[in-house]
């Protein structure tokens, strides 16, 4: 005779994880604190930690998933017959957006007081912003940023998108003093203001960019929309006409684009409003359906006469917009390392929660490789995006003396876009994984970050042309392998077999193109090795070092035996 089923015991959770909420982002994070106090961004630390309780809580965590539910609508004209070509989008997302501009996500970085938001105790203010406070230094401000975009990318990532345009977009304005008279104190100010209107009327301003066109993609020499100087507008101004094939955060205020005058491909500045109150010929076609990525809108731009400032030397188009693409990449980066961590952090709550085969799954030594080896990959991006950020510092101030700085804030960008753009995906199937089925549905956070992977690969640059960006680099300053080196080999003589496999993959330069990728995955993983040899714990940096050289194992959870495991768990999850 069979036992009867206990039915009382149906609606229950048994051994099922609690959702992960109400925790602190930064605070249990050691390998963040850590790299943004060592690389200069310390001062940011009452306000990332108030930031990341934000984060974590299940009102921020619940906005996330209904602005990806509900996807933007595109409104072409009013009831009236009127043309507004207008993005409708759900209230989540504005509330998400009114967030991350409020806690100036996209301006630390260029204020010349950016400490001057510090709040006592790192308590946040009345929506979300945080309160005024005491002063703080203003070195670190790339690696202070970095810190808030990184925490950010482990919550919502379409509202990154704008975030990082209008981020950029300050240094793109500098080219053109008018403009950015104008537009930069909007676009600094911490704030969020979604009306439709012309710049002088808003309380702050976002900036977006329409760059590629169908028939050439990355190609951007391909591109066949045409500008004629509009005259009666005054110098500088110009009427489009053309097609853009993507177009992101296409409600934003104003737009950074490229079209062709007789010397070639120039830079524009396209306004949505214009100053008389109405709105430019800016056309939206359609939204893109897009596998993810889903709470930020990104469409389809007729220019039908669309009026546009140009920004940058004439001709020089690609040039002007690089140094956009550059930041924006760095930003790439910058999230790339962040969602891996939320990834290791969701698979982490999960084993230390659930139990199988008589034991939680944390306890069980195969389960322990895989976490660890995540846990190793999620701290060498950590480490890489935040050297990059302290390049980004140096590098981009006017200091004769941080040339060195300044070759590696150019190269290591390209390298570490395409080196964690190419593990992230793997780092979120892996960590889904952990998770089984349960990571497997709509409602667990894993499923949108498994949609959101492998974006960042794609735009600013996909894995081929980030790699032949690489060589660009090389072929344009060669003094950037010696540097490049140099910072390897401050790992001490461990590293020295991964600085050597660099230079044996450069040495032949007939077949540098086609080896390009395997040559970029060699600088990734010498700089990751040596960064974790310089500051991640013995355990971790042992590890790291033993298993990306030599027969190194393809798949997550191929850690040596003698790989010291549980320490290694304990120090990523303190």
């Amino acid at each position: 005779m069979s036992a009867a089923y206990d039915t009382s015991v149906m609606n229950e959770a048994n051994n099922q994880p609690p959702p992960l909420v109400d925790y602190n982002l930064w605070q249990h994070d050691p390998a963040l604190r850590a790299a943004v106090e060592r690389e200069g961004g310390g001062w940011i630390e009452a306000r990332a930690a108030a930031l990341g309780a934000l984060l974590g809580t299940e009102r921020l965590q619940w906005l996330a998933a209904q602005a990806n539910r509900h996807t933007p609508e595109l409104k072409t004209h009013d009831r009236y017959g009127n043309r507004i070509d207008a993005v409708e989008y759900h209230p989540a997302y504005h509330e998400l957006m009114a967030v991350a501009f409020g806690n100036g996500l996209h301006s630390i970085a260029w204020k010349p007081n950016p400490g001057g938001a510090r709040a006592e105790g790192g308590q946040l203010a009345e929506g979300g912003q945080l309160a005024e406070g005491g002063q703080l230094a203003e070195g670190g401000r790339h690696v202070a940023r970095g810190a808030l975009l990184y925490l950010w990318n482990q919550l919502e990532n379409g509202v990154a998108c704008p975030v990082t345009m209008s981020f950029a977009a300050v240094h793109m304005l500098r080219h053109d003093a008018a403009l950015a008279a104008v537009w930069e104190p909007k676009l600094l100010a911490d704030d969020y203001d979604p009306r439709p209107l012309p710049v002088a009327e808003k309380r702050a301003v976002t900036i977006g960019m329409a760059m590629t066109e169908r028939q050439g993609g990355s190609d951007l020499r391909a591109n066949q929309t045409a500008a004629v100087a509009a005259n009666t507008h005054g110098a500088g101004w110009f009427a489009l006409t053309g097609h853009k094939w993507f177009c992101s955060a296409p409600m934003s205020d104003g737009f950074f684009t490229l079209a062709r005058t007789a010397p070639g491909l120039s830079c524009y500045f396209v306004p949505r409003s214009l100053a008389d109150g109405s709105r430019n010929r800016f056309h939206l076609q359609r939204l893109k359906d897009k596998c993810g990525n889903r709470s930020n809108a990104s469409g389809e731009v007729e220019y039908d006469r669309t009026l546009a400032r140009r920004v940058g030397e004439e001709g020089r188009g690609i040039a002007t917009l690089i140094e956009m693409a550059h930041l924006t990449r760095f930003d790439i980066v910058l999230a790339s390392a962040g969602m891996m961590r939320a990834a290791l952090a969701q698979a982490l709550h999960h084993a230390n929660f659930r139990s199988a085969f008589g034991r939680l799954l944390a306890e069980q030594p195969l389960m322990q490789n895989v976490l660890a080896d995540l846990a190793l990959e999620s701290e060498a991006a950590t480490l890489f995006a935040f050297r990059l950020a302290r390049a980004f510092d140096a590098g981009l101030s006017d200091s004769a003396t941080d040339t060195r700085e300044r070759l590696l804030m150019r190269l290591m960008t390209p390298i570490a876009k395409y080196w964690l753009c190419k593990r992230m995906p793997a780092v979120v199937v892996e960590a889904m994984e952990c998770l089984g089925g349960n990571g497997y549905v709509e409602e667990a956070p894993l499923s949108r970050l498994y949609r959101e992977a492998p974006l960042n690969g794609i735009w600013e640059g996909s894995g081929n042309v980030i790699c032949l960006d690489v060589l660009r680099s090389f072929a344009r300053a060669p003094e950037a392998k010696e540097a490049l080196l140099a910072e390897i080999r401050l790992g001490g003589t461990v590293i020295e077999p991964f600085a050597a496999a660099v230079e044996t993959a450069l040495a032949d330069a007939a077949t540098l193109e086609v080896r390009a990728r395997r040559v970029v995955e060699l600088m990734a993983l010498a700089l990751q090795a040596s960064l974790m040899q310089r500051h991640a714990s013995p355990e971790a940096a042992g590890a790291f070092v033993a298993s990306r050289s030599g027969d190194w194992g393809r798949a997550f959870g191929t850690l040596p035996a003698s790989a010291p495991l549980a320490r290694i768990l304990a120090q990523a999850a303190a």
